[in-house]
């Protein structure tokens, strides 16, 4: 098991980043990115990315981290654009004047001898379009617009309740002490039963 996590840690990999499909203008230039990484470094490494899994595009050498890749072939519309002296292994391509015909798969492919010829590749899909379309966030806006203004409706409603809550409880509080206060004054004036007036004694005989 310990010789098994080790080989792991160890095992070369390509990536051609976050997302794996690219949209291209018809006649424009695009560009497929690939890179890879490896924790023993590499020697004689050889990339190559293919079209479409069999139509070689692009063939590379690189001899160690200190040069840059040595050309073997490429397709004459495909040109080198990346580094492997730098931080990355960038092994990135452009594809120049994109036809619809160069939609497709493309494969970034990479054999490292310093790791017992380890292999690995990644894969990019490539989408060519007559023109790019404009995301319309006019459906998303109202949708926003729609449920921000009923949250402030509720919220408006929230606050128009609780006063008027506050507003008749203070009223219904205030008749109370009203009814209480003139209550006892009517009889103690009219010296009622249970007043606070003293009754005279009725005369004797």
């Amino acid at each position: 098991p310990g010789l098994h996590i080790f080989s792991i840690a160890l095992a070369l990999e390509v990536s051609v980043g976050k997302t794996n499909t690219v949209t291209a203008l018809n006649n424009s230039n695009i560009l497929l990115p690939c890179a890879f990484t490896t924790c023993i470094g590499f020697q004689d490494l050889v990339f190559t990315w293919y079209f479409n899994s069999t139509e070689l595009i692009y063939h590379g050498k690189i001899k160690n981290k200190a040069t840059e890749p040595t050309l073997i072939w490429h397709n004459p519309r495909v040109e080198f654009v990346g580094s492997t002296t730098k931080k990355d292994n960038n092994i990135s391509i452009v594809l120049n004047g994109v036809e619809f015909s160069d939609a497709g798969k493309y494969t970034c492919h990479v054999k490292n001898p310093k790791e017992r010829n380890a292999q690995h590749n990644a894969t990019i899909f490539l989408t060519v379009v007559h023109k790019m379309v404009e995301t319309d966030n006019t459906v998303t806006l109202i949708i926003v617009g729609v449920v921000g203004g009923l949250i402030g409706l509720l919220i408006l409603f929230m606050l128009i309740k609780r006063v008027v809550l506050f507003i008749i409880k203070k009223t219904q509080d205030g008749k109370k002490e009203c009814l209480v206060s003139s209550s006892g004054n009517d009889n103690t004036e009219n010296g009622l039963a249970g007043s606070k007036a003293e009754q005279k004694a009725p005369p004797k005989a």
